[in-house]
């Protein structure tokens, strides 16, 4: 098995799925005693979310980029951002590293499209939402993309900076996803991306009557597939 390089740390509550995933998996795949051959590079996310909220998207890309550098010399032969938003800064970490940067959205918009789906719904950050490095992304691989209005997100956003990247999960908060989610569907969404790997601590399947796709889980499940598909360097 080759080694997967993780850049994490943005949340670390959603880093530490990821790797609980990758190892689940990793065993599921392989029996017995096995587990997942990873580096990690965990970031203090005060540092990103000031530079987020600043609109320094540079600065951000340069320390993750710098994170990525150091996960591949400590031997990863692919790497993942373990974040949905900093995959705006995905370009630059790509060129800061000689081996294969894993696009969340990519696994995700491949997801969608095995199961047979177009119209999705996306839930994430404001910046994950609003912006086209995410949504053009899934757009360019067939995916008809739609968002919950601004009230609908600006809750999404909230919830996700002021409650699950500090480890709380609340109920009233799942019912208001719930709510959000329900008026996806009724505007034609045929299944809902939860696009911020946080998400994915306050929201299920059972929480939606159409198909939900964990973009964290899928993220680490071709992770997995990747590593297992090939020779380690």
């Amino acid at each position: 098995m080759r080694t997967i390089g993780l850049v994490g740390g943005m949340s670390w509550e959603s880093t530490a799925e990821y790797y609980r995933l990758i190892n689940e998996h990793t065993r599921d795949r392989l029996g017995g005693l096995h587990s997942a051959r990873c580096v990690l590079y965990s970031v203090d996310f005060a540092e990103i979310e000031r530079l987020q909220t600043e609109g320094r998207w540079e600065e951000a890309g340069a320390v993750l980029a710098a994170a990525a550098r150091s996960v591949e010399s400590a031997g990863a032969d692919l790497v993942l951002i373990c974040t949905n938003t900093m995959h705006k800064v995905f370009d630059t970490v790509a060129a800061a590293v000689s081996v294969p940067l894993l696009h969340l959205a990519d696994a995700t918009a491949d997801a969608v499209r095995a199961a047979g789906l177009e119209r999705v719904g996306l839930l994430g950050t404001a910046f994950t939402m609003e912006q086209d490095f995410y949504r053009g992304r899934l757009a360019d691989r067939g995916l008809d993309v739609r968002v919950p209005d601004a009230a609908g997100r600006a809750v999404v956003h909230e919830v996700i900076y002021g409650e699950l990247c500090r480890g709380e999960v609340r109920a009233a908060s799942r019912d208001a996803y719930r709510e959000i989610i329900r008026d996806l569907v009724a505007g034609g969404a045929e299944g809902v991306i939860l696009g911020c790997t946080e998400i994915e601590l306050l929201i299920g399947p059972e929480d939606s009557p159409v198909p939900v796709f964990p973009t964290a889980r899928l993220h680490a499940l071709a992770a997995v597939e990747a590593a297992l598909s090939g020779p380690a360097a």
